[in-house]
């Protein structure tokens, strides 16, 4: 056994082995700081081709050439270069997150086509929130404060200030705060409620940023105001009383109309007209004669 063993091990040793292009990534998903180099790696091997073409893609909406023929594409050119199949983009910025492809191509293997994929994520420290803080609002009325940092990666969070003192919601407090969405909200303001208000935003990459405090002022109704809103407010009420009493008195009947009756008495027909006088005497005969 051990003598037929030997030559079956020395022919497979000397026998052809169909092999093909590999292509892996050591790194897959890459996470640097904004204006940082980030390094996609990639790695391969061929069964022949010691030369083959390298390739670098990126996918967006479609696909962009990053790397081809031997040189970089008008955005990378100047701030990329390339190490064997290892693309090093120098300064990223945000626009350069997403996802880049590794292809190889070695035109004399058995199998002349292998690719890698590696995910980029530039990181984006906070920058300074746009805040909506209005100069002014009526006493009474609900309100809502806007923050919103729209360029930090990851997205930031959000904490409210007044009179540089950090506001915490709870359930006895007359506002809440949402600090993923950035909003501080007001069910109804009162006199306490005036300050200067400001909003920080945070995330786990760079210091937080606060834009700059405004003030809030929370006013009373002006005096004209208040005597146009209870005018209105006794004419409505008045219009509403004048309807419930129109209603019940339909129910009620009072507001029919009468009806006319019909009169009871009979109608008589005048009597008709005396005959008129005999005038023609002719055929008049004298049945008695009178004397004296």
């Amino acid at each position: 056994m051990k003598m037929l063993a030997l030559p079956l091990l020395i022919a497979l040793f000397h026998s052809p082995v169909c092999l093909s292009v590999t292509v892996s990534s050591s790194k897959p998903k890459v996470e640097v700081h904004e204006h940082t180099d980030a390094v996609l790696s990639c790695e391969f091997r061929t069964e022949k081709d010691q030369s083959p073409r390298i390739e670098w893609k990126k996918r967006g909406k479609g696909v962009a050439f990053v790397y081809f023929d031997h040189k970089f594409s008008k955005s990378y050119t100047g701030r990329a270069t390339i190490e064997g199949a290892t693309l090093t983009i120098h300064s990223v910025t945000q626009k350069d997150s997403g996802e880049y492809r590794c292809e190889v191509t070695a035109s004399g293997d058995h199998v002349n086509l292998g690719e890698a994929t590696v995910t980029l994520n530039v990181l984006v420290p906070p920058h300074v929130p746009s805040c909506e803080v209005p100069s002014s609002v009526f006493m009474g009325s609900d309100l809502e404060l806007l923050c919103k940092d729209k360029l930090s990666v990851p997205p930031a969070t959000y904490r409210w200030y007044k009179d540089n003192k950090a506001l915490t919601a709870s359930a006895d407090t007359a506002y809440s705060i949402d600090t993923n969405k950035g909003t501080l909200k007001f069910k109804s303001v009162s006199k306490v409620d005036t300050g200067m208000y400001r909003c920080e935003s945070s995330n786990s990459v760079g210091a937080p940023k606060s834009c700059v405090a405004q003030q809030l002022k929370v006013v009373e109704y002006p005096l004209t105001m208040t005597i146009l809103i209870a005018g209105a407010a006794g004419f409505l009420a008045l219009v509403l009383f004048c309807c419930i009493c129109v209603c019940v008195c339909r129910r009620r009947g009072c507001c029919k109309k009468g009806k006319k009756t019909k009169s009871t008495k009979s109608f008589s027909p005048p009597p008709p007209p005396p005959p008129p006088p005999i005038r023609n005497l002719k055929h008049y005969k004298q049945t008695q004669s009178f004397m004296i």
